[in-house]
């Protein structure tokens, strides 16, 4: 029996030229979740694992931060975001690539809903990655987790764990990864006969003082 504790990026670089990187705002966040979680008495495990993008990386530095600890993680590919720029581009939906959009979120967003869909639907010619290789990743991810486990990963590949452990439709995925908070601590028991939901978009770290400012999506 093992704790799961799946925590997704802090704020990237929406709109910027490169996403993968935290924000000033990102880099706050993530460690006031450190500090909050160490007011709760969650305990730091033995192991932790991150995807191989950089605002994961910067998301679990400034955790362990705030936590008051050295993080050695794992680097697992299992836990990197799906291609989202890619797969809009390949929908033929260029439109709503975030350098497109602007400022304007919702209307990304609801074109990322319509994209992925269509994706796990088998719609899409030629993608960056198909939606079954996809979900095979991120069941390696979990999968290599051992007892009490930390991973940093992003809104996709958690909501695809969600909705693997709830045994949920496909379709939920994107339902689920769009309500998604920065920073959310999302967690899962896993046991020798299965795993079940514990936790889900969490946020340790924000209160009615400070939400205007550190609740963020993107």
């Amino acid at each position: 029996m093992g704790l799961l504790t799946v925590i997704r990026h802090a704020q990237a670089s929406f709109g910027a030229a490169n996403y993968d990187k935290l924000s000033e705002l990102g880099h706050r966040q993530s460690e006031a979740l450190g500090v909050a979680l160490k007011r709760q008495g969650w305990a730091w495990p033995d192991k932790v694992m991150v995807g191989s993008q950089v605002r994961h990386r910067e998301t679990l530095e400034g955790i362990a931060k705030g936590f008051g600890v050295a993080a050695h993680p794992v680097v697992h590919p299992g836990l990197n975001e799906f291609d989202f720029s890619a797969l809009l581009a390949a929908h033929k939906q260029t439109d709503a690539l975030p350098e497109h959009t602007k400022g304007d979120r919702a209307a990304h967003f609801r074109q990322l809903k319509a994209t992925v869909l269509a994706w796990q639907a088998d719609e899409i010619e030629n993608p960056p990655e198909t939606f079954g290789a996809f979900v095979g990743r991120v069941q390696d991810a979990m999968a290599a987790a051992e007892g009490d486990t930390l991973m940093v990963s992003s809104g996709g590949a958690i909501s695809q764990m969600v909705r693997l452990v709830m045994d949920a439709p496909a379709e939920q995925q994107i339902l689920l990864q769009l309500q998604m908070k920065n920073c959310a601590v999302n967690k899962i028991v896993q046991g020798r006969n299965g795993a079940y939901l514990h936790g889900f978009n969490e946020t340790p770290h924000i209160d009615a003082a400070n939400a205007d400012e550190m609740l963020t999506y993107s």
